[in-house]
């Protein structure tokens, strides 16, 4: 799989927003703490694997959002981004759910690795998972 489209320069910028907009929170200090012990190395891997999760649902948009299969990956996401930068509760995950699709490099990213609509596709999935778990 070939992540040239996913543009790595961008991790810096998003790097500089989350700790701009989140470091003071307990996440934020917990994704440092993991952080530190990463090579350069590590977080290319780990950038990688993390937009497979995206091809991954991008295979699936012809399911419905709600069906245990697009359900279940976003049940990955949500574990991939606990045991490798933060504990992501679903506060958080819905969060997150609302950047993948609101528009520009995340967006864009997102749907270079899963295909067009997969950022929207993806979000909706999420809004389903902390629904129904409230």
């Amino acid at each position: 799989m070939d992540f040239s489209v996913f543009d790595t320069k961008k991790m810096d910028e998003y790097a500089k927003q989350a700790k701009e907009n989140w470091g003071n929170t307990d996440a934020y200090k917990e994704f440092e703490e993991k952080h530190k012990n990463y090579s350069e190395k590590d977080d290319q891997r780990l950038q990688v694997e993390f937009m497979n999760f995206f091809v991954e649902v991008g295979k699936m948009m012809d399911l419905r959002v709600d069906s245990e299969e697009v359900q279940k990956q976003v049940k990955k996401i949500q574990d991939f981004i606990t045991e490798h930068f933060y504990t992501c509760t679903d506060k958080i995950l819905a969060g997150l759910g609302k950047m993948y699709s609101g528009g520009g490099s995340m967006t864009e990213n997102i749907d270079a690795a899963g295909g067009e609509g997969t950022a929207e596709f993806v979000a909706k999935a999420i809004e389903v998972y902390c629904a129904e778990k409230k």
